[in-house]
């Protein structure tokens, strides 16, 4: 039986959450062709801040519509499109407030979505993570790529790279993060995290992250504080 989940979901946002997507079902949304999981949900099912992962069947179309407080997207497989262009696995955009578009995926895909958490004027971001620049990170064995930072916003968004055997130092998050493993596991003081666990930890929260075998992550952090 698919059990829906009313709103709202993982709201409490001084909570530390542990989701492993591969263990939720896919629920419907408003197109027969679109399904999606929700990770957090704070109101309205169609109308409030969400994280999800969105799967588009292959011939797949959603309705045109705007975004209000813009909307992140990470493909992380097929080819996701619109009528501004076509945006294979690995593109990360940002699509500000006031943006608006019909989305479809000829081929199917599956997203990493947020939705009402960018507020005010940003431009619109597109980069294709499998050409981008990677940079020392926190420690030996650690790479970042940066997806976005801008003054007059709290997020700051990048995809992390570790070595096998790369670890972080101890460090607390000032303004909360959230990750999603894209590749390989992590593990810290909560557990073991493979490939589809998304996480959030609140403001002033601490941990040391280790990738015995190595592990690509997508991380934003810096934006929960007062939430």
């Amino acid at each position: 039986m698919t059990i829906v989940m009313d709103a709202p979901i993982r709201a409490d946002f001084a909570e530390t959450v542990r989701v492993d997507t591969n263990q939720l079902d896919w629920q419907p949304s408003p197109s027969p062709s679109v399904s999606r999981k929700r990770l957090d949900l704070t109101g309205d099912a169609e109308a409030s801040r969400v994280t999800s992962l969105v799967r588009y069947a292959p011939n797949s179309t959603f309705p045109g519509h705007p975004h209000p407080d813009g909307e992140e997207i990470l493909v992380l497989d097929g080819v996701f499109e619109d009528e501004h262009g076509r945006y294979p696995a690995g593109t990360y955009l940002l699509n500000p407030e006031g943006y608006e578009h019909a989305p479809r995926s000829t081929e199917g895909c599956t997203l990493f979505v947020k939705l009402r958490q960018y507020p005010g004027a940003r431009p619109r971001i597109t980069i294709d993570t499998a050409k981008g620049a990677w940079e020392a990170g926190s420690a030996e064995g650690i790479e970042i790529q940066p997806l976005y930072r801008a003054d007059g916003h709290p997020e700051f968004i990048r995809l992390a790279r570790f070595a096998p055997g790369a670890a972080t130092p101890p460090h607390t998050h000032t303004g909360g993060e959230e990750a999603y493993v894209l590749e390989g596991s992590i593990e810290d003081e909560h557990g073991v995290h493979p490939a589809g666990t998304w996480l959030r930890y609140p403001d002033g929260s601490s941990h040391t992250v280790h990738a015995p075998d190595g592990a690509l992550l997508y991380v934003k952090s810096g934006h929960m504080a007062g939430l």
